[in-house]
């Protein structure tokens, strides 16, 4: 999909007036939220396991060249191929070309969040390709014509019941006349649609979890299977990967996955945990003839050198947007990408540029929720004030909003006038509210109180009741 995340807060707002959206994402607040609380509480080495899943990814990250020639190495020895994609349109063009020379026509896909953010499946059918994707969510979004709203749970947005309807529109050609709400059911025709898919595809493609430069493999984490049916049954098996994926071991994967599964959904470990390693060898029982592996950048070189390096780190997990007041305010379509929440407002500006996700980095409210849960450390509140800074600098922020902000700076310079102006503006509204304790309107504040109340001061500034306290004590 193309990255359209400029209008951040005209969808923002047309989120939060959403009564379906915001039934749906509610459930993120009791579900994987207290799920994951759960499961860390139930493993008490869980922060070293963070700090060993931090030093990993920082010791790969430094080491980036050597381990991306030694996997390219271990692919290319198992009888794989490895191709370097410098940015979006190099990576379709090179799967594009594998599907023509092999004469694909159909092509299921496993979830891989790269493919989205290359914008795959427009490329493929451009060609005329049949490309079915094979996640649930995942391929419940694609009848709807939608983007992923999660990373990990790409329908969050949709209810059961718009469900129902899509698959009712989509599905009587295939069998099911009726229209059904029960999520079993709903499952089952998935289930029934797909199984044919998978047979007759010519091309399967995955993205990666994890890339073992020890090995050459791929690893994929799925609780539905269809990521090994994808990479299994068809004739060619592509993967689609960023540079920053891959890791040394396998031991190093063991602390990953179980940092990632807890992560996202609470859980010890996901229901199929699968390593691949080359095409079919001799004597497999299944397995594609041919397999690629496609190593994107798109962005990703630029952020190894200065204060965006740690975002490197995301192993994907979505555990910083289930705990963002923003995002679970207005879900992930307003973000207007592939990356939502707190690590796509600093993904976003990285690879698509400030020029279109301006808004991103201002859609916070540094609360640091996202830094506690992020099981590699990443401190996106930091980066999210760098990116701040950096779009001042550049002069990304105009018009009114850098009038008030030059204002204010020059104010808080002047420390006698500063403090004389909030003495009279303190003393003002505490008089003013004093019946209510509360402002439901104020000038030049309309966007705060227009969803909420601001509390009248007490009549006195900080400094004033500080210094006070220190001459009574």
């Amino acid at each position: 999909m193309s990255a359209q995340p400029q209008g951040f807060q005209q969808r923002a707002a047309q989120a939060l007036s959403d009564e379906n959206l915001q039934r749906s994402i509610g459930s993120l607040k009791g579900g994987f939220v207290a799920a994951r609380a759960r499961a860390v509480s139930a493993l008490p080495e869980f922060e070293a396991m963070r700090e060993a899943g931090r030093a990993i990814k920082d010791h790969t990250l430094d080491n980036l060249d050597y381990y991306l020639t030694r996997y390219e190495a271990e692919v290319v020895r198992r009888g794989g191929h490895v191709h370097w994609a410098s940015d979006a349109q190099d990576a379709c063009r090179i799967i594009r070309d594998i599907c023509a020379r092999v004469g694909a026509k159909t092509v299921t896909k496993g979830k891989s969040m790269v493919s989205e953010e290359i914008g795959l499946n427009d490329a493929l059918e451009a060609d005329g390709l049949e490309v079915i994707e094979t996640d649930a969510g995942e391929y419940i979004v694609q009848l709807a014509k939608e983007a992923p709203s999660h990373i990990v749970m790409p329908t969050i947005h949709k209810t059961t019941s718009q469900i129902a309807s899509l698959f009712h529109e989509h599905h009587r050609k295939y069998g099911f006349e009726d229209r059904v709400e029960d999520p079993a059911e709903l499952i089952g025709q998935v289930r029934s649609v797909l199984r044919g898919k998978f047979f007759a595809a010519d091309v399967g493609i995955t993205g990666a979890n994890f890339l073992v430069a020890e090995t050459g493999s791929n690893v994929i984490v799925t609780n539905e299977g269809n990521g090994d049916l994808t990479s299994t049954l068809a004739r060619v098996h592509i993967v689609t990967a960023g540079i920053e994926k891959v890791v040394p071991t396998l031991n190093d994967t063991s602390v990953l996955l179980r940092l990632l599964a807890r992560s996202a959904l609470g859980m010890d470990v996901t229901s199929y945990v699968t390593y691949s390693t080359g095409p079919r060898r001799e004597g497999d029982l299944d397995g594609p003839e041919e397999y690629h592996v496609v190593l994107v950048d798109n962005g990703r070189t630029k952020m190894l050198e200065g204060a965006y390096r740690p975002m490197l780190r995301c192993i994907r997990c979505g555990a910083c947007m289930n705990h963002c007041p923003v995002y679970l305010s207005v879900g992930g379509h307003a973000y207007g990408w592939v990356y939502p929440g707190p690590m796509g407002a600093v993904l976003t500006p990285m690879i698509a540029g400030h020029e279109k996700a301006q808004e991103l980095p201002h859609a916070c409210t540094l609360n640091g929720r996202c830094q506690q849960v992020c099981p590699v450390k990443i401190p996106l509140p930091d980066m999210l004030r760098h990116l701040r800074h950096d779009q001042w600098e550049e002069g990304f922020i105009r018009g009114k909003a850098r009038w008030g902000i030059d204002a204010w700076a020059w104010l808080a310079t002047h420390p006698k006038l500063y403090h004389a102006v909030t003495r009279a503006l303190v003393g003002i509204g505490g008089l003013l509210g004093r019946s209510s304790g509360r402002f439901r309107r104020l000038p030049l504040a309309s966007g705060w109180t227009a969803g909420r109340d601001m509390p009248a001061p007490q009549g006195t500034t900080f400094h004033a009741a500080w210094a006070k306290s220190k001459k009574q004590g």
